[in-house]
């Protein structure tokens, strides 16, 4: 496993970080407390020291499944957690969106309450989870950083999504100088990652991406097939059956990134993204023991020639020459409401 800075906050974070968001939920099978407990250690053993988690995420059991598996090797791992929805007084409806508060006073209660459940007394990555511009007020980062100052975080991040352009926000993300943003980005999904990367050289800005939902849901570590049934409540099955089928086909135009024996398609998209400089770690959602194992040997692949990554921008400007829509719905925009596909961008759907 190879280590990257968060921005210039001196936080280390593996190469491969482990996305915490169905630990704790029924999002991710039938699956016991101890043999999640055993996931997590394995990631640890491959050399995974970046975890990632969410307050809201099994309404607080993630974070107490993580304090569990890691406790014992607390001063080995770096943790990350995200605040901003009211669960605490209002009930989750399927995979629906909580109503957010970010009043500095709930900032404090809700650090205070991630502080108890990850049995631990500082968090070294703290992000605002899905904050729209204007919420993150003055206030907002005052309180930040008085955290920040009292020791209880060491880094600070905005965590984009779910469903929605955010192009604002990865640009304010560099502008107020945090450490990372965290985002969707893909091959096959590249806008607002692309938007955040080009923002971030632009400014010269010390912000670091941490890039979620690596495989596009399944398509490019082949996790779903076209002979592939998601069982009901999935998460991948919010997809419209087009998007897999221009995504089959997408696929196979991406075929010369594997080297037999040395990098799979899985371990490809991985290495893609960290292709970029301002990317810290990539999160993919381990579902097996082979997963981790597979995606955590990506940081030690063979890293994509100047010639592999050309031909995949090459490639993503002409949509992979696939002629058809991919059967997703336009997404809403923070900004005043614009169609994002109408702006000439890509489109995502969030996985947590």
């Amino acid at each position: 496993m190879n280590y990257r800075t968060l921005g210039d906050s001196g936080i280390e974070v593996s190469e491969v970080g482990f996305g915490a968001w169905v630990v704790g939920t029924d999002w991710w099978g039938d699956r016991s407390d101890e043999e999640t407990i055993e996931m997590v250690q394995l990631a640890l053993d491959q050399g995974i020291t970046y975890f990632d988690t969410g307050d809201v995420y099994g309404h607080g059991e993630s974070e107490k499944l993580l304090a569990r598996a890691l406790n014992e090797y607390r001063d080995e791992i770096t943790l990350g957690t995200k605040i901003g929805y009211d669960f605490y007084n209002h009930p989750q409806a399927g995979h629906g969106e909580l109503p957010k508060n970010l009043e500095p006073d709930w900032i404090r209660t809700c650090v205070e309450r991630s502080l108890d459940r990850l049995d631990t007394d500082h968090i070294e990555y703290l992000q605002l989870h899905n904050a729209n511009v204007d919420e993150v007020t003055p206030e907002v980062m005052e309180t930040l950083e008085q955290l920040r100052e009292e020791g209880v975080v060491d880094a600070l991040g905005w965590a984009m999504g779910p469903s929605i352009g955010w192009l604002a926000e990865h640009e304010a993300a560099a502008d107020l100088d945090f450490d990372g943003l965290q985002t969707v980005f893909n091959v096959f999904e590249q806008t607002p990652g692309r938007h955040a990367l080009d923002h971030i050289e632009e400014i010269g800005a010390d912000t670091s991406v941490i890039a979620r939902v690596p495989h596009s849901s399944g398509l490019l570590n082949e996790h779903v097939r076209p002979d592939t049934e998601l069982e009901a409540g999935d998460h991948r099955g919010f997809r419209p059956d087009a998007w897999y089928e221009t995504g089959w086909e997408k696929l196979e135009t991406l075929r010369f990134l594997e080297r037999d024996g040395e990098r799979t398609m899985g371990q490809a998209a991985i290495q893609w993204l960290l292709s970029h400089d301002a990317v810290a770690s990539v999160t993919p959602t381990f579902y097996t023991a082979d997963d981790i194992r597979e995606w955590a040997a990506a940081s030690e692949t063979p890293p994509l020639s100047d010639e592999e990554v050309q031909r995949v921008e090459e490639l993503y400007q002409d949509n992979f020459g696939i002629d058809r829509a991919d059967g997703m719905d336009s997404l809403r925009s923070s900004m005043g409401g614009e169609d994002i596909r109408a702006a000439g961008v890509d489109k995502q759907v969030a996985d947590d």
